[in-house]
């Protein structure tokens, strides 16, 4: 029976530790072994992980300790995983970091996506876009980024209208909402202005 696999929030500190796990595994890859590498990591998680709920608590959960896991990737895992992804679970069970794999699942598909040149792109839309505008927003991106863009495309009605693109760390928030946000602060704070200077001109009459 296969089940949703369990995730939790990665915390900052995790994510850097996925970050640096995900950078040697594909450095030991090696740059004509990249795509493979992720693909498999990616397969195991996948197929793997996500059907197999008592295996992944197992090799994931706190009931079996490092040797036992040990020998569970030798039984399970070695003769039908390459022996580089072998090894890279063996590490990950020495150093207690099994937990991290979906994350460093996700940290070693971004991390993939860059050596291809590629760069991956979350663009948010209050409805649907049509493939004239994706393929517009594709080609601005791809000049200004100088690399592929993946795009990965959400709606969210509350927007009303405009764009939100997220590169990386790095927000443009284009979105109407947005917008009439910013307006308003921007005539609040002039209201407050005039307030404040007719106080002002009570408080020192002309001529005192």
């Amino acid at each position: 029976m296969e089940v949703e696999l369990r995730t939790k929030p990665v915390d900052p500190r995790n994510q850097s530790i996925a970050k640096m796990y995900a950078t040697a595994y594909l450095d030991a890859a090696g740059p004509e072994g990249v795509r493979g590498a992720a693909e498999e990591l990616s397969s195991f998680v996948d197929d793997v992980l996500s059907g197999q709920a008592v295996f992944d608590q197992l090799l994931r959960g706190a009931s079996l300790g490092r040797d036992e896991k040990l020998t569970l990737i030798d039984r399970v895992v070695a003769g039908r995983a390459t022996p580089l992804f072998t090894n890279f679970l063996k590490v990950l069970a020495k150093h207690n970091r099994l937990s991290l794999v979906p994350a460093i699942r996700a940290q070693v598909d971004i991390e993939a996506e860059g050596r291809a040149g590629q760069r991956r792109v979350s663009v948010t839309s209050a409805t649907e876009l049509s493939a004239g505008t994706m393929e517009s927003i594709r080609n601005s991106l791809r000049a200004s980024l100088g690399s592929e863009p993946i795009l990965h495309t959400h709606v969210d009605s509350t927007l009303v209208g405009g764009l939100v693109i997220r590169v990386g760390d790095t927000v443009y928030d284009g979105s109407l909402k947005t917008q009439i946000k910013q307006l308003r602060a921007r005539l609040r704070e002039r209201c407050l202005n005039e307030i404040q200077r007719g106080r002002d001109r009570f408080s020192y009459p002309e001529g005192n």
